[in-house]
Order: C-alpha cells, then sequence, then structure tokens
C-alpha cells in the first residue's frame, strides 16, 4: 500500500467495468471504493458525464460514489485547461459537444501538483493519472501530454500493483 493519489479516466473505469464486471468481480470494485473513501481515488466531473453516456451499469456505480469521486472544477483548472489545449488542441476531440475529459485530468494533476508544493506534508505523496491510453509515437494522448509535464500515466493493473492487491478467485 501507498499513499499515493489516482486520478482516474473514463477509458480504466469502462475497461475495468467490461474485464471486471461489478457483479463477478465484487472485490475489485470494494478495493476502488476502499480508495475513494479515503480520498486517494478520484476524477474530474467530466469523467461522470462521459460515463452518463456510455455505460448505464457504471453509471449506477459512479451514481454511489459521485460525492466522493467527483471533484468540481476550479478556475484554476480552468486555466490549465486552456493553456494544454493552445498547445494539444486534438486532446480536446472538438468534434463533440464539449470538452472531453481528458484535458480536465491532466489539468486536476497538475493543480494537486502545484497543491502538493505549498504543503511539505503531502510532499512524498504521488499524484498519478490512470488511463487505459498509451504513447504511441507522437500522438496527443493522455500519456503524452502527461509527459509533458512531468506527470505520472499508469493503467488500472499498474494501479492495482503499485498499490500491492492481489484478487484471488475462490473456486
Amino acid at each position: 500500500m501507498t499513499n499515493n493519489c489516482y486520478i482516474i479516466d473514463t477509458s480504466s473505469l469502462v475497461g475495468l467495468k467490461l474485464h471486471s464486471p461489478i457483479d463477478v468481480f465484487p472485490g475489485v470494485w470494494n478495493k476502488l471504493e476502499s480508495l475513494i473513501n479515503s480520498g486517494r481515488l478520484f476524477s474530474p466531473e467530466e469523467v461522470y458525464f462521459e460515463i452518463k453516456k456510455k455505460d448505464d451499469d457504471l453509471y449506477k456505480w459512479v451514481t454511489k460514489v459521485r460525492k466522493k469521486l467527483f471533484r468540481k472544477v476550479t478556475q484554476r483548472q480552468v486555466e490549465i485547461v486552456s493553456n494544454i489545449l493552445k498547445d494539444y488542441p486534438s486532446l480536446a476531440h472538438s468534434n463533440k459537444e464539449s470538452i472531453a475529459a481528458d484535458p480536465w485530468l491532466i489539468a486536476l494533476a497538475i493543480e494537486l501538483k502545484e497543491q502538493k508544493q505549498l504543503d511539505l506534508d503531502s510532499a512524498q505523496i504521488k499524484r498519478i493519472i490512470v488511463t487505459e491510453e498509451c504513447v504511441r509515437g507522437n500522438k496527443v494522448k493522455i500519456p503524452f501530454v502527461c509527459n509533458k509535464f512531468s506527470i505520472i500515466a499508469i493503467n488500472v493493473i499498474e494501479m492495482f500493483r503499485t498499490e500491492g492487491w492481489i484478487f484471488i478467485s475462490k473456486n
């Protein structure tokens, strides 16, 4: 177990629900809830809105933990997203009605990183983005932009390993 804080992307939640359904793997989801309740797993509210459009079962689960999982947008995040989109406009997926959650994930991580510098007690806590996207050349995806801002980006299985979680099936 660590003291890391994780900012989770829609892709990780949707992928996890697909490969580890809530009704079949309750232990996985209980561990996630434990991280949420301890204030170590969260996401920008835009992820909630993306899930609302995509997946009924996952939407029911996130609605149950919504108040603790999702962070409201701050003015600082708006400024950071604006700056990110100047350099990486394709991260916004401009063909949609609203800006995708991707830049908001990074903005939340940057804001938390800035706060960390002011709070000496949290200096050892890493702020890590959890996403199923991966770096592919110079394609502008979450991990590519994270690299530019010195933010760690891992997938959900790497988060499980970092936390030391092992799930054993009962036969």
